[in-house]
């Protein structure tokens, strides 16, 4: 064992906090290997339609834990724990927390990402700019939407007592769930550092990606106090050092929003170069060096990184689904046709096709390229034909259907089409789904063999920061990494004809809600996603024989 020891170089652990789980990895910088990792899922809460909610209190708990029990395990592979030289941050990006700097607790609950009940924010807000509807994305790179953090800080701001008066104290810190970690881990009330990065900070609708600052004209639009927004610093420095557990004084020194680092994790450092993380959503990133290459078909302009003080900003091109694993999700805790998620890949393959039905999975509305909050899911084309099989195969095809749209429109933005297709995250764990994606694409889907590349960027840029410096991020770090190809398999006149389908079924998920509905009216009432009409109609022709029996 203990030329165990002497084999491993520098560590780099990497705190990855998305919004389904937490998990804590520990890489050795010399090969990229994964020495330990924990990982526990975090409850999502759910207290009226469309509202979606984390305790941050439960999101910092599980960081200890897994912190903790990584350590353990490494422990027990007798490799001495200060060989890890730095820690990275990743996280869920728009994810909102404001909390209290003098006592340490959070004024209310996170307000997640996918949150909607913001609707009628964006909808007064946009009143106030008829003649000047590119104000925001000018600055920005981002739509009016529910999606980022600017709103659902001015709904906090708006209807939360304990906030209002932490704000007129000089009490209240606000930040995105990075924000919040780094406090925590480097002191919270005793010094703790209230920063963010670029990349988590051009998600709030508050940040000027040209200036790559905070934006007095953007928080006055959205009547944010400034005193209240963390400091902005690069995706690769020294934020502070650990306060807490057996990593006391260990830098921090990497932090990037969860896509970020998954752009970062597969080296994608060249113009042109881009990758699709399937999760909870999905989201393609491409790289568009150090120019805001601005959509015209709906995509995002975000920043992708800058890896150092004094190293350049690089932007990228994203196409954001709000729904991608989710569906799995809905399918096994609110349809009960699945027992596991992993079930989904057997269902699909015993169908082998949709037979013509689609499912469109717009739980909280279609997000790039369409940005509609009116639409709600729909699953249509059934006959009596029609079996759980076919539904589950339906909801891999709506994943993949859905990465064709932003593929298509990133390849009209950017104005080079892909040839292949970087792939990660835990659904590409699914074979049936990157063969249906490389066939809906067709083109090449390629997949690294390393699963986790969201941590591993967050463990590159924080062992690259200046004062580390154990991680050089050029290719040969990743030369152990070998990569699964994914050729289509199907003439591109047979994807084009079921990708048409999918195009009229989109259409016919939109306008469920309206301004005038009882669900933005009063969010008290339930209407359901689906919508009683479609959920009655699917019970009828499945048959009740589908679902008995699934505890």
């Amino acid at each position: 064992m203990a030329a165990l020891k002497e084999a491993v170089g520098p560590l780099v652990g990497a705190v990855v906090q998305n919004t389904s789980s937490t998990s804590f990895l520990i890489f050795d910088s010399k090969t990229a290997e994964i020495l330990s990792k924990y990982q526990v899922e975090i409850t999502q809460e759910f207290p009226q339609e469309g509202w979606v909610e984390q305790d941050p209190k439960e999101i910092l708990q599980s960081v200890y834990e897994c912190i903790v029990r990584t350590c353990e395990k490494l422990d027990q592979l007798n490799i001495d724990i200060s060989n890890i030289r730095a820690i990275g941050v990743s996280n869920q990006r728009e994810t909102t927390v404001v909390w209290d700097r003098l006592t340490g607790e959070p004024l209310y609950n996170a307000v997640v990402w996918l949150d909607l009940r913001t609707q009628p924010i964006i909808e007064k807000l946009s009143k106030k700019i008829p003649g000047n509807s590119n104000f925001v994305k000018s600055k920005t790179g981002l739509p009016l939407s529910t999606y980022f953090s600017a709103m659902k800080l001015r709904w906090m701001l708006d209807n939360v007592r304990k906030i209002q008066n932490a704000v007129k104290e000089g009490r209240a810190l606000f930040g995105t769930i990075d924000s919040w970690l780094i406090w925590s881990l480097t002191g919270g009330v005793n010094g703790g550092v209230h920063c963010t990065d670029v990349t988590n900070a051009s998600r709030t609708m508050l940040f000027n990606i040209h200036s790559l600052e905070w934006d007095k004209e953007l928080c006055d639009f959205f009547e944010i106090p400034m005193e209240i927004l963390p400091k902005i610093l690069s995706s690769s420095e020294i934020y502070g050092q650990m306060k807490v557990g057996s990593l006391e004084g260990v830098p921090i020194s990497g932090c990037l929003g969860n896509q970020s680092a998954a752009l970062v994790g597969q080296m994608c450092f060249q113009e042109g170069q881009a990758k699709n993380t399937y999760g909870t959503g999905c989201f393609l990133l491409c790289n568009t060096g150090r120019k805001c290459i601005f959509s015209e078909q709906g995509l995002l302009t975000t920043v992708a990184y800058k890896l150092g003080k004094e190293k350049p900003v690089y932007y990228a091109l994203e196409g954001s689904v709000a729904i991608a694993g989710a569906v799995i999700h809905w399918l096994k805790d609110n349809f009960g046709i699945l027992e596991s998620s992993e079930e989904i890949e057997i269902l699909a393959k015993e169908a082998g096709s949709s037979y013509g039905c689609c499912f469109i999975p717009a739980f909280s509305g279609l997000y790039a390229p369409y940005w509609e909050p009116t639409a709600r899911g729909i699953i249509c084309g059934l006959t009596q034909f029609t079996n759980k099989c076919h539904i589950a195969f339906a909801a891999l095809e709506a994943v993949c259907f859905q990465t064709r749209e932003i593929l298509d429109a990133m390849n009209h933005d950017y104005g080079i089409p892909l040839s292949y297709l970087q792939v990660d995250g835990e659904m590409t764990n699914n074979k049936l789904l990157m063969q249906l994606q490389a066939d809906i694409l067709h083109i090449p889907v390629v997949k690294s063999s390393m699963s986790e590349t969201i941590a591993l960027g967050a463990a590159m840029a924080a062992g690259a920061a200046k004062g580390v410096e154990v991680w050089s991020l050029e290719q040969e770090d990743l030369s152990a990494i070998v990569k699964e190809h994914f050729e289509p398999q199907i003439k591109a006149s047979e994807s084009d004809v079921r990708y048409s389908m999918w195009k009229k079924a989109v259409v016919k998920s939109m306008g469920w809600v309206t301004s005038q509905s009882p669900e933005s009216a009063n969010p008290k009432i339930c209407s359901l996603p689906l919508g009683f009409f479609i959920v009655s109609s699917m019970i009828m022709l499945i048959g009740a024989r589908y679902i008995s029996g699934i505890p």
